[in-house]
C-alpha cells in the first residue's frame, strides 16, 4: 500500500513538474476584447487626442504622456494639435465624432464650444475625457456638464494662488500691495477663468495692486502676442514703477521674457503657471526675473487622462471630475542639468502617477501581455 501511494505522489509531481508546457500569455488583442468588446467589434482600440494649445514643449510632453500610456495598453493613438484655434478644434472635432474612434480626449476646449462639439461623440458612443475644457452646457457653468465625461484639470485655484504667493513673500510686508502687470486672456478659457478668481481675491484683500492687464491679440500666437503687448506697454512704466508681473499661462511668461530682455529691464519680477524644458531654460537665463512657476507635471497629465478613457472603455465607473496636485519649482532649486525627465530630484513627488487610476488588475495584465509581446518582436528582429 505504502509503495502504491509513493509511487501516486511520484506520477503527480512528475506531471506537475515537466508534464504540460506552461501556458503562453494571452495576446493583447485577445485581452482587449474581453476587457473592451466593444470598443474592440471591429479589432482595434482606436483613440484621439486633441490639444488645442501652441505646439510647445508643455504641449509635447502632455501628447508624449498619451501615447507612451496608450501603446502600453494597446490602443492606436492618434494625436492633434490645433493652436489655439477654435475654428480648428471644432472642425476637428467633428471629423473625429465621424470617425471611427472609440474613445477621445479633448486638452483645453473652450467654453464656447466644447459641450456643443462633445455631445456628438457621446451620443456616438465615444468615451470621452477632458483636460482643462469643462463641458458646460452653453458654457454656462450653472447647466449641466455633458453625462459621461469625466473632466481633469490642475487645480487651478492652488496654482493661481501658489504663483501670487510667491510675488507677494518676495517683498517685505511694507512694500504691500505689490504692483503688478497682469497677463491674461479670456473670458471663455476655463482654467485661465479660474485663475482670475483668485487673482481678484488678492486685489480684494490688498496684497497686490493692479496697474495695468495685457493679452496676445491671438491666443494662437501667445508668445509672440504677449512680447508685443509688453513691449508697448513698457515704454509707460519707468524703472521702478512696476513691482511684478504674473503670467498665467507659461508662453505668456515666455513672451514676457522676450519683452523684458529687449528693453533691458531687470527691474520686474515674474511668476508664472506652467513648466517646460524650455521653461527652465529661460528661468535659468533669467533668475532675477522668473523667480518660480507653479505646476503639475505635463507627461503625467496625459498618462492619467489615458488611464481614465481606459477605464471608460472597460466599463468601469470613473468620477465627473479629477484635479491633479500642485507644486511649485522655484528658480534657485534648478541648475542645467535638471530636465523635465529629473526634475523630481529637486521637486519631491514630482510625476508621481502610481495609484492614479493604475490599480484595476486587467489594465496590469494588458499592459504586461503588450510589453511581452513587444520583447517578442524585438527579438525575431
Amino acid at each position: 500500500m505504502k509503495s502504491f501511494l509513493y509511487s501516486l505522489v511520484f506520477v503527480v509531481l512528475a506531471a506537475c513538474a515537466g508534464g504540460e508546457p506552461p501556458r503562453e500569455s494571452a495576446e493583447p488583442q485577445e485581452l482587449l476584447a474581453q476587457f473592451m468588446p466593444e470598443a474592440m467589434a471591429d479589432g482595434i482600440v482606436k483613440v484621439a487626442i486633441v490639444r488645442n494649445l501652441a505646439a510647445g514643449d508643455h504641449t509635447r510632453q502632455f501628447l508624449e504622456g498619451c501615447v507612451s500610456e496608450g501603446r502600453a495598453l494597446g490602443f492606436t493613438v492618434d494625436t492633434f494639435v490645433t493652436d489655439g484655434n477654435r475654428d480648428m478644434c471644432r472642425s476637428l472635432l467633428a471629423r473625429i465624432t465621424e470617425a471611427d474612434y472609440d474613445g477621445l480626449i479633448l486638452s483645453n476646449g473652450e467654453a464656447d464650444f466644447t459641450y456643443t462639439s462633445l455631445k456628438g461623440a457621446a451620443e456616438k458612443g465615444i468615451k470621452i475625457v477632458t483636460f482643462d475644457a469643462i463641458p458646460y452646457e452653453d458654457g454656462d457653468t450653472s447647466k449641466p456638464i455633458l453625462a459621461g465625461v469625466t473632466s481633469t484639470a490642475q487645480e487651478d485655484s492652488r496654482l493661481a494662488r501658489i504663483s501670487l504667493d510667491s510675488i507677494v513673500s518676495y517683498f517685505p510686508s511694507d512694500r504691500l500691495p505689490v504692483r503688478v502687470i497682469r497677463v491674461w486672456s479670456g473670458p471663455g478659457m476655463p482654467p485661465l477663468d479660474r485663475r482670475l478668481l483668485v487673482y481678484n481675491e488678492f486685489v480684494q484683500e490688498g496684497k497686490i495692486r493692479e496697474i495695468a492687464h495685457i493679452s496676445p491679440r491671438d491666443f494662437s500666437f501667445a508668445r509672440s502676442g504677449t512680447r508685443e503687448a509688453l513691449t508697448a506697454l513698457l515704454a509707460r512704466f519707468p524703472p521702478g514703477s512696476v513691482d511684478a508681473i504674473w503670467a498665467s499661462y507659461d508662453e505668456f511668461a515666455k513672451g514676457c521674457i522676450d519683452a523684458l530682455t529687449d528693453a533691458g529691464r531687470r527691474d520686474i519680477i515674474m511668476a508664472s503657471i506652467d513648466i517646460s524644458n524650455d521653461d527652465m531654460k529661460l528661468m535659468l537665463a533669467n533668475p532675477h526675473i522668473w523667480v518660480s512657476t507653479a505646476a503639475v507635471d505635463p507627461k503625467l497629465i496625459g498618462i492619467v487622462n489615458i488611464r481614465l478613457l481606459a477605464a471608460k472603455l472597460a466599463g468601469e465607473e470613473t468620477p465627473q471630475a479629477y484635479n491633479f496636485n500642485v507644486q511649485n519649482v522655484h528658480t534657485v532649486s534648478l541648475s542645467p542639468s535638471i530636465t523635465m525627465a529629473n526634475i523630481a530630484s529637486v521637486v519631491p513627488g514630482w510625476g508621481q502617477e502610481a495609484g492614479l487610476f493604475d490599480s484595476y488588475p486587467w489594465m496590469e495584465e494588458l499592459k504586461k501581455a503588450v510589453a511581452e509581446k513587444t520583447v517578442r518582436g524585438n527579438r525575431s528582429k
